[in-house]
């Protein structure tokens, strides 16, 4: 059998990250803070170190810098090892001036890096998703099939069908033919892959694995295909040996501000799907030299609360408190992702307002990005699902969700709500 160090891992960066607006005017979509502590990207980078797949290269073309420093600050391995994480960004080269067009435009840019590896097989992943899954598994059942390419797959409820690309595989695991979210019953019938009348469908989650020569000659020959879900994998499911790899773990795809702002809520229920204290299988991240959290007298309830935080005489619920949060005495935090700080500092100079949330403020439904400010007695309200709205930039609402962006600041007193 092949051997795992001979597989590439590529994580595919996303290009601008409109749907994730705000939170991506100052970084690339991977770079994005989750659960209080963690960046997107340290998802498939754990997944790939807890595989065993050791070279990885992350593609990015927007706003990469906090990107790179904190891949460069947390994934360092040993002289021994052999491994690396790279940031392989988007470049003129003489073969190309033009920027990514597209996932499978991205890697075909990179084709003389890939070469340049020697490995033998590519793993194709998505920077904004949050799950835990062994690669190598899935290494051994593309092997073991001989398949030219194999695609992770998750069951999929009869009225999420609309919303994925559905696969059609038969009893020998082989794909035989792909739909882009097909919403008529009578295009859905003609999909069905299992026998669970409540998840009778399979979904692509966006993960590949490639014969490292077949996905060049395809990247080469056909430089119309863009996109590996669109284009790639398609047409090569008519021509190839393309078979479907099964996964039935918790999987999220976090490419909107909704998706996000549920996900991250998710996490702070009691018995959460996603497990953050898998001692065999950890998610890393950036190692912080940061005290405990200090809660004096406070109300805590479904709360995850990361470590540097201050916080008074507050109540906290279904929250969560990224780190370096300082919440001051009588605020109220419900429903909300704050993501803390990257620094402890004195009131500002203009606004003569800290960082974090000052006393007396009350939070519900919002997402608090890096180093906000909120002034004393600001108040934060949910708007109907659905609205969007820059009427209080340059906080904005985004699908009816309160946004206070990176490093703004709320004066005190502040009251968005609906009217």
């Amino acid at each position: 059998m092949p051997d795992i160090n001979d597989i590439l891992a590529v994580i595919l960066g996303g290009g601008r990250g409109a749907r994730l607006s705000p939170l991506t005017i100052m970084r690339s979509k991977p770079a994005v803070p989750i659960a209080g502590k963690y960046r997107l990207i340290d998802i498939p980078i754990s997944n790939c170190i807890n595989s065993g797949i050791y070279k990885i290269a992350v593609l990015t073309q927007f706003n990469s810098v906090s990107l790179h420093r904190h891949i460069t600050q947390t994934y360092n391995f040993d002289g021994f090892h052999g491994g690396w994480v790279q940031i392989w960004a988007a470049e003129q080269t003489l073969e190309s001036e033009n920027w990514y067009q597209g996932t499978a435009d991205a890697v075909r840019k990179q084709k003389f890096e890939i070469r340049a590896t020697g490995a033998k097989n590519v793993l194709i992943l998505a920077g904004d998703h949050l799950y835990r899954m062994d690669y190598s598994a899935m290494a051994q059942f593309h092997w073991a099939n001989q398949a030219d390419i194999t695609v992770a797959v998750q069951p999929v409820a009869r009225e999420d069908a609309s919303r994925f690309g559905i696969l059609k595989r038969e009893k020998d695991f082989r794909i035989t033919d792909f739909v882009e979210k097909p919403k008529d019953a009578e295009t859905q019938a003609r999909y069905v892959s299992r026998d669970d009348p409540k998840r009778p469908f399979l979904g692509s989650m966006g993960i590949y694995l490639f014969k490292t020569s077949l996905l060049l000659d395809l990247l080469t020959e056909f430089p119309n295909l863009d996109d590996f879900g669109g284009d790639v994998i398609p047409y090569a499911i008519k021509h190839h040996e393309v078979y479907g790899y099964d996964f039935d773990g918790f999987w999220r795809d976090i490419g909107t501000i909704r998706t996000f702002y549920e996900t991250n809520l998710e996490l702070a229920s009691p018995n959460h799907s996603f497990n953050f204290y898998d001692h065999k299988q950890p998610i890393y991240t950036h190692p912080r030299v940061l005290p405990s959290s200090i809660i004096e007298d406070s109300f805590v309830v479904d709360g995850m609360i990361a470590e540097g935080c201050i916080i008074r005489k507050a109540e906290i619920r279904h929250s969560i408190i990224g780190v370096r949060s300082v919440i001051q005495t009588g605020s109220r935090i419900v429903d909300t992702i704050m993501m803390g700080s990257d620094y402890y500092d004195k009131p500002d100079e203009i606004h003569n307002i800290p960082i974090g949330v000052g006393a007396g403020s009350n939070i519900q439904g919002a997402i608090l990005d890096k180093n906000a400010r909120l002034g004393e007695r600001v108040t934060i309200r949910p708007f109907p699902r659905g609205t969007d709205s820059d009427e209080f930039a340059p906080v904005v609402v985004r699908d009816g969700i309160v946004v206070v962006p990176k490093d703004v600041v709320v004066p005190a007193g502040t009251m968005i709500a609906p009217k």
